[in-house]
């Protein structure tokens, strides 16, 4: 593992500084903003991924944003299987009259190429509360984002932000491009605890077909929580119908802002 971080490292080099990915289209967690003596931010993940009666998976990511554009590259691969996928992203933040729109592109090892566009639409100066609209597409090649929600999708919801530390924002994903029926509605709240702690809670239901010939649509609920405490996060996901056919995965994650 300590030889995927240095490589992650040393390829992040090779790109220009800018946003964050499809992983995160509804804009949940802003990027990070640069300490005073540095020109990003910067953010390593480790992820492990257990699918009850089948396989585990890792994925390893590094983040350097600033305030308006992130760059990340990451690995993931499965365990015994010897899949494995390169992944390399890039997110704009573009201020509107009326909101801010969010461009992303993604490329991966595989051919796969990919993008999303969300509108993050508000009046003026006063975005707490907003609306989501976006639209993912992709190559259709094979590709392993960190949410498991269909690429080739409409994106469309709601957030509101009653303080400075507090977010409370429901969308839904849904497929409209290959007649899987796939939707995945999200619920979160992300709030301030203590002196520089913060959770999340991300309440998701799933529901649609791992491909248009399968004979009944699956569905099922699932829960992420985060803790945030200073420069160190965990995350811990239970998902009941990861892969639209009734698996179940359980997915850990820790994290250092750098």
């Amino acid at each position: 593992m300590i030889a995927v971080l240095f490589t992650l490292f040393a390829l992040l080099a090779l790109f220009p500084p800018a946003a964050r990915a499809i992983d995160d289209r509804a804009d949940v967690e802003p990027n990070d903003v640069p300490p005073a003596h540095r020109a990003f931010a910067w953010k390593a993940t480790l992820g492990h991924y257990a699918v009850r009666n089948g396989f585990t998976a890792y994925d390893a990511n590094l983040r350097a944003s600033d305030d308006d554009d992130t760059v990340w590259v990451g690995v993931y691969g499965q365990q015994g299987s010897g899949a494995q996928q390169w992944r390399a992203g890039w997110e704009h933040q573009l201020k509107l009259p009326f909101g801010r729109l969010v461009p992303s592109a993604q490329l991966a090892s595989g051919g796969f190429v990919g993008g999303s566009a969300t509108w993050i639409a508000y009046p003026g100066d006063d975005d707490s509360l907003y609306g989501l609209i976006g639209l993912g597409r992709t190559n259709l090649a094979p590709y392993f984002n960190l949410n498991f929600d269909p690429n080739d999708s409409t994106l469309l919801g709601l957030g509101w932000r009653p303080s400075a530390g507090t977010l409370l924002s429901a969308w839904q994903v849904r497929d409209d491009r290959l007649g899987t029926g796939q939707r995945v509605t999200h619920a979160v709240l992300v709030t301030g605890v203590g002196t520089g702690d913060r959770i999340g809670i991300d309440l998701f239901r799933r529901s649609g077909r791992a491909d248009p010939s399968q004979p009944e649509a699956a569905s099922g609920t699932g829960v992420a929580l985060t803790w945030d405490h200073r420069s160190i996060f965990v995350r811990i996901a239970r998902d009941a119908n990861w892969d639209f056919a009734g698996g179940t995965m359980t997915r850990i994650a820790i994290g250092l802002r750098l």
